[in-house]
């Protein structure tokens, strides 16, 4: 593979659904390692959904995801039935919703964030046993492209962070002695927001809308779409070298789930 290839939005395309993947394999993992037990104990889905969706900045002490970053998290959703599903879980004294509309994780939805945390260390380092060299490396690149990515975010003049799901979420909740498989887990799906801000923005710009982009079918249209997405979340690899962006996709693919 030549470094045309590899080049910044090349990659990005080559990325995201071996990201999808290896995120989808961890969370499958903790909700059928002891996940859907931890939520039933706190009164279920309904009370404990949109924490483990925004684990990664409620979990954190004080953190507040804010109502235009949320309306961005949920994009996709009817917004009157987000609104209900998070009354339902106000309810429940799992979240707190302030008069800005922004959520906290109340004293015990923070409790069931440290529990859900310590599932997905149990259950990482069962799905990823035997690759501990390839997934400290994952760690350390992910942490290198979140970290351009807010950089990126701070200084974009054309967008506007306060509706961004990746600024809601980023950078993930990590607490001194975060095992190695919840740090991949949580940076993955931080960088799984970046590329969804990346396609809505794209879609937005081609004249759609939420609901007419998932109705949208394969062919000329949605190959554009595609295509303009890797180009505008292509920014964080450009700090990588060529090799370390062939290296990221090989550890990605070969890691089981």
């Amino acid at each position: 593979m030549n470094t045309v290839e590899l080049a910044p939005h090349r990659i990005a395309g080559l990325l995201a659904p071996a990201v999808d993947r290896v995120f989808r394999a961890g969370m499958l993992a903790g909700r059928d390692g002891g996940g859907a037990e931890l939520s039933q104990r706190y009164g279920g889905p309904a009370a404990s959904g949109f924490l483990v969706d925004l684990r990664t900045r409620l979990a954190a002490p004080g953190g507040t995801v804010d109502a235009p970053g949320f309306a961005a998290i949920t994009r996709y959703a009817d917004p009157v039935v987000a609104r209900r599903t998070v009354d339902k879980q106000v309810a429940h004294g799992m979240l707190h919703r302030g008069p800005d509309g922004a959520l906290s994780a109340t004293e015990r939805g923070a409790a069931f964030l440290a529990e859900l945390y310590q599932v997905h260390a149990e259950v990482t380092e069962e799905l990823w046993a035997g690759h501990d060299e390839r997934v400290s490396r994952l760690v350390a690149v992910l942490g290198r492209l979140l970290s351009y990515a807010l950089v990126l975010a701070d200084t974009d003049t054309d967008g506007d962070r306060g509706g961004s799901a990746f600024a809601a979420l980023a950078p993930p909740h990590e607490p001194d002695g975060t095992p190695a498989g919840v740090l991949l887990l949580n940076r993955l799906g931080t960088l799984r927001h970046h590329r969804a801000d990346a396609h809505a923005a794209a879609w937005a710009a081609a004249g759609h809308t939420a609901s007419s982009i998932a109705a949208l079918p394969t062919g000329p249209e949605r190959l554009a779409i595609e295509l303009e997405t890797d180009r505008r979340a292509a920014g964080p690899y450009s700090v990588l070298s060529v090799d370390e962006r062939l290296t990221m996709l090989a550890d990605l693919a070969a890691l089981p789930g």
